[in-house]
């Protein structure tokens, strides 16, 4: 199928890249899922309802947490196309094809186009990524203006172009104003392990990097305008139960020094052999080829004399994230370009035909199981929104996965790595289009939403939810009119009656007894879709785990 040349597979990988940003773009219309991307998509929805782009607020109060950057766009994009699901992703998605553009800007620098090409497809493909572009937090933006910075960057070694390094710092910037300054550790391993390594002092200690520093810091100075302007101009400010916070420091230090060791106002739990297991599952279906390729980059030490600048970015950045006391999973998403490149160059390098047996019998049975366990999800969850509509994509798929494998040699590793792509395709085009809006009929507060936004006899009620129970954000974002939080034991803020309730059905009867007058307008099923067990996952037992949420009618209060 593939001739000598490379015109033909050139073509053949263009199209599956094609078809890895049109698979990126699948859950564009999925409702945002989890608790972060609600929480980040209110507070961007606030913003721009207040036309005020310096504070934050989260709950009608001052919130401090993340930096500005992802807010600042996502209003921006609130801005041009409203308040909607597809408005909140679509700039997140946006970043991660940057981030793929400069993989491969940045891979064919460093190796050829064929690596490079390869390395963009695995990096589009990786699990995590696609469901990064669901549950939109920081780190879609991140990844892709973290090597952005680190290819601008290396464009000024060869020439030292002010043009370049001011692009580098400001792609830097902004990613220190979407996570915070640990941002900078991947671009810092990359070139300090690239330069310490290769014994390159001159580089390692060229002037550029100290006017790099000036000029990031330049940069950021909006955000810390905002931070001084929101929280060290007002001590009297209570955040984290404290008066007396400063958002510079807490921007600065505790928001990444203070997770890191544990010291600061928001803690965890560290593990550190976490996104070793984790990376097993968020780099599929690529993982174990990735732990094979930086096997036998350690182990093949005179072949791989070229370059260590994504081994370096990537491994100092694992390092440090699994010494930290604060570990979740999509942390780790930040350093996939580097790991594309690391398995992509490894995978085009295998010469002898004993070890790409070895490859091909490895990841075959990867794949293997990985079809297995999305049949198995399907047998147990039974998604119930199959249509035409979401079955035509994988019937495409199959088709092509056939296609490939009836028309290719069968020693080709393209054959092999064609075929993993689309089992990626694959998984994802049924989580994006079946399963995930499957799931996301259990989150009750955009259910809520949905419905009271689209009932024309509920349209002039203010809706309310308890200070005592868990704040929906959901419900928040895709709610038409302002969210109040109200208190079960006293009448402040209380709106005008007859108003309607959010509420759990056990707080609906708290209510009840204390002699507020409650109608049920609907009852929805609850569960926290971003901790799926098992009994959830099968069909038969997940009415046991599931909890209900109401919405009445309060005609009268205590």
């Amino acid at each position: 199928m593939f001739a000598a040349e490379p015109k033909p597979l050139y073509n053949w990988l263009y199209f599956f890249i094609v078809l890895a940003v049109l698979l990126n773009f699948s859950g564009l219309f999925v409702p945002i899922l989890g608790l972060d991307g609600p929480l980040y998509a209110s507070i961007a929805k606030t913003m721009v309802l207040k036309h005020d782009y310096i504070d934050l607020f989260s709950e009608g109060k001052d919130w401090l947490d993340k930096p500005h950057f992802p807010f600042w766009i996502t209003a921006l994009s609130f801005n041009l196309f409203g308040f909607t699901t597809w408005a909140y992703k679509l700039p997140a998605i946006l970043f991660v094809l940057m981030g793929g553009v400069y993989t491969y800007l940045f891979s064919k620098k460093l190796y050829n186009q064929e690596v490079a090409l390869w390395s963009v497809l695995i990096f589009l493909t990786s699990e995590h990524l696609i469901i990064s572009n669901n549950d939109v937090r920081a780190e879609p933006y991140l990844t892709g203006l973290i090597i952005a910075s680190v290819y601008h960057f290396y464009k000024t070694l060869d020439k030292n172009s002010i043009i370049q390094l001011v692009l580098a710092c400001i792609f830097a910037a902004c990613a220190v104003m979407t996570k915070g300054i640990f941002a900078l550790i991947p671009i810092f391993g990359a070139f300090a392990g690239q330069f310490i390594i290769t014994k390159n002092w001159k580089q390692l200690f060229h002037p550029r990097w100290l006017l790099a520093l000036v000029l990031v810091m330049l940069f950021l100075a909006p955000e810390i305008y905002c931070l001084y302007e929101q929280f060290d101009l007002h001590p009297e400010k209570l955040v984290f139960d404290q008066h007396n916070v400063s958002g510079i420091r807490f921007f600065f230090w505790d928001s990444q020094f203070g997770r890191f060791f544990n010291s600061g106002p928001i803690k965890g739990h560290g593990d550190p052999f976490f996104f070793f297991h984790t990376l097993l599952w968020a780099f599929i279906p690529w993982s174990i080829l990735l732990y094979i390729a930086v096997f036998q980059f350690f182990r093949n030490k005179n072949q791989q004399k070229r370059e260590w600048f994504c081994m370096c970015g990537a491994l100092l950045t694992f390092l440090v994230f699994s010494a930290s006391k604060f570990q979740l999973p999509h942390y780790i998403t930040i350093i996939f370009p580097f790991l594309a490149i690391i398995t992509a160059q490894y995978l085009i390098g295998i010469k002898t035909a004993k070890t790409w047996r070895t490859i091909r019998i490895t990841q075959t049975v990867v794949l293997v199981l990985l079809v297995l366990i999305i049949l198995m999800l399907q047998y147990f969850y039974r998604a119930e929104n199959i249509t035409i509509f979401t079955l035509l994509p994988l019937v495409f798929t199959v088709a092509l996965f056939i296609f490939i494998s009836i028309k290719t040699a069968s020693g080709s590793k393209y054959k092999l790595l064609f075929q993993s792509v689309l089992v990626s395709i694959f998984i994802n085009l049924y989580l994006n289009l079946n399963f995930y809006p499957s799931l996301l009929k259990y989150q009750s507060g955009s259910e809520t939403a949905f419905y009271v936004d689209k009932n024309s006899t509920l349209n002039n009620l203010p809706v309310a939810q308890l200070k005592q129970e868990e704040y929906s954000h959901s419900l928040e974002f895709y709610l038409n009119r302002p969210l109040i939080l109200v208190g079960e034991n006293n009448k402040e803020n209380l709106p005008k009656k007859p108003f309607l309730l959010y509420v759990s059905a056990d707080g609906a009867k708290r209510l009840t007894k204390k002699g507020w007058k409650l109608k049920l307008i609907k009852s929805f099923d609850d569960y926290l879709v971003t901790r799926l067990k098992g009994k959830f996952l099968n069909q038969k037992t997940r009415k046991e785990v599931l909890g209900e949420m109401d919405l009445v009618l309060v005609e009268s209060t205590f």
